[in-house]
């Protein structure tokens, strides 16, 4: 596994890239090494989870977001509840998607599969807004290229949408993916923009997709 980069440091916060496969933070017992246990190793601190603000789902790859003081984490969440801070990823979907969209429909737990999520008129608000950036073929099949700027950060948000919408992502066998091409869903957290907490100024970092997903988009023919 690759290891984790430091994208941005100063004394208030991290923004780090996590690589997949690695579980952001210490919630289950069975988990050997996680994000929180490498930031606890490296940028150890007495905050809850190390200062990690946010969390990506293990399979998915990108920025995450880190406090390094109290009063930073105390305003970065705060920025978050608010919805102030913007997040933007990228992901392939399996078939031929809109130019663009948005779907709010809510999310909960699904009483089908454990660890599993779906849509659910008794669940969080959840609204997704997407765009479509490039359009691949291959053997007859279509698949669409994504940029998604997420208004909320339900688990699984991006890969119950994009499934509920008929276009789950590649490698997302949880959801309906094809797994063919990769073992895990074809997601990037690319974009991160928020206030420093400290200086006020709007600050954004973004994040190249890595070669497994690179190397995917090469075996397929650009539309």
């Amino acid at each position: 596994m690759e290891k984790t980069k430091i994208i941005f440091e100063d004394n208030y916060l991290m923004v780090v890239e996590k690589p997949t496969g690695l579980t952001t933070t210490k919630e289950r017992k069975n988990e050997t090494w996680t994000l929180e246990d490498e930031l606890k190793q490296i940028r150890p601190n007495n905050l809850p989870r190390n200062g990690i603000v946010h969390r990506l789902d293990k399979g998915t790859s990108g920025l995450v977001l880190v406090a390094k003081k109290e009063e930073s984490l105390i305003n970065l969440k705060s920025q978050f509840k608010s919805r102030q801070i913007t997040k933007k990823y990228i992901c392939l979907v399996s078939g031929n998607a809109t130019f663009n969209g948005e779907i709010n429909m809510p999310i909960g737990r699904s009483k089908y599969g454990f660890g599993k999520f779906g849509i659910d008129v008794e669940g969080k608000e959840s609204w997704t807004i997407f765009k479509l950036i490039k359009k691949y073929k291959r053997e007859g099949k279509y698949f669409s290229l994504l940029e998604v700027n997420l208004k909320t950060g339900r688990t699984h948000q991006i890969r119950v949408h994009m499934s509920y919408l008929g276009w789950p992502l590649v490698g997302d066998k949880v959801y309906g993916g094809s797994t063919i091409d990769l073992n895990r869903p074809f997601l990037h957290a690319a974009f991160i923009q928020f206030e420093h907490p400290i200086s006020n100024k709007i600050i954004s970092f973004t994040s190249d997709l890595p070669k497994d997903l690179l190397n995917v988009l090469k075996s397929y023919e650009e539309v």
